[in-house]
């Protein structure tokens, strides 16, 4: 175990140096730089001095070594072009905050009852319960983010004004947020359980286990719920990424100052390090969250065993 999660580890600073370097030269082949229309009515001197300030008067190779240079010997990402005087680093740090309080409280929320949901629809297959189950599902994966934060927001700050409409600061302004993010991966992980459930409950074993005389709770805690969660388990390390990276649309929704609003304003104006810094963040997380993923499948079923990679 040990020497497999090393030797990822080495790999995943690998795939972060090569994202990192596509990004890096993606972005510089792009015509034009994100100084031009900042720049653009300042005298030609001045201009010079941004433009040295942030490398940008350099060969794009050049650029790319002082930029690996700050993050091997200062650990620094530079500073954002769009906020002067603010350092990536800062940037990422205290706002990565909001954005990972709200989305993996509703990946934890969505799994934890998806998984609830798909055992219980699985269980009840064909009778009230699982048409419910079935129908919860379906909205949660037709309907879009923004709708359902419409409709929350007008339920619960028009109708019944008990939450805030948006803000940060306090846990009331956390519940319709995480809502609106948990109802897809609820709906997700419902119907991947309820699937897996109804696959395993059909297996030998587990007629074995009825033969035996043990208790229905017991089968399904030893028996069905550790043998029919591991495909859902494959898709919780993409959907703890996916919590920085498409939360976006609910932070401009409710003015959460989150990090996902400021990965999208980085791309627009151009802001070069801004855009750097989130992709090696979300790009850490992503890999990180996938290998977390695989040292689960050995603590949930031991039959598994982690290879070392080839």
């Amino acid at each position: 175990m040990k020497k497999y999660v090393g030797k990822r580890i080495i790999y995943m600073f690998f795939v972060l140096l090569v994202v990192t370097t596509i990004t890096f030269f993606m972005m510089h082949n792009i015509p034009g730089d994100p100084l031009t229309a900042l720049v653009q009515k300042l005298p030609e001197q001045t201009k010079a001095n941004y433009y040295a300030k942030y490398g940008l008067d350099k060969p794009v190779w050049e650029q790319f070594l002082l930029f690996l240079k700050g993050i091997f010997t200062e650990g620094s990402l530079g500073e954002s072009i769009r906020y002067p005087g603010r350092m990536v680093n800062d940037m990422l740090a205290k706002y990565s905050v909001s954005s990972g309080e709200i989305g993996l409280t509703a990946v934890a929320v969505g799994f934890l009852l998806g998984i609830m949901m798909g055992v219980v629809s699985a269980l009840k297959r064909n009778k009230l319960p699982d048409k419910l189950i079935s129908v919860i599902a379906i909205i949660g994966v037709s309907l879009p983010t923004f709708v359902v934060a419409s409709v929350l927001q007008y339920v619960f700050t028009v109708k019944f004004p008990i939450l805030p409409t948006m803000g940060w600061g306090s846990p009331k302004h956390m519940v319709l947020p995480i809502i609106c993010m948990a109802l897809s991966p609820l709906a997700t992980y419902t119907r991947y359980m309820r699937s897996s459930v109804l696959d395993v409950v059909n297996q030998d074993y587990i007629t074995m286990a009825e033969a035996k005389g043990m208790s229905f709770g017991m089968i399904v805690r030893r028996h069905i719920l550790r043998n029919s969660i591991l495909p859902s388990l494959t898709i919780l390390g993409p959907n703890i990424a996916d919590v920085f990276t498409g939360s976006f649309i609910i932070e401009s929704i409710f003015s959460i100052p989150g990090l996902g609003s400021y990965y999208i304003t980085a791309v627009t104006d151009r802001d070069f390090p801004m855009i750097i810094g989130s992709t090696m963040f979300y790009t850490g997380i992503y890999i990180l969250a996938l290998l977390i993923v695989d040292i689960l499948y050995v603590v949930i079923d031991p039959r598994i065993r982690l290879s070392e990679p080839n």
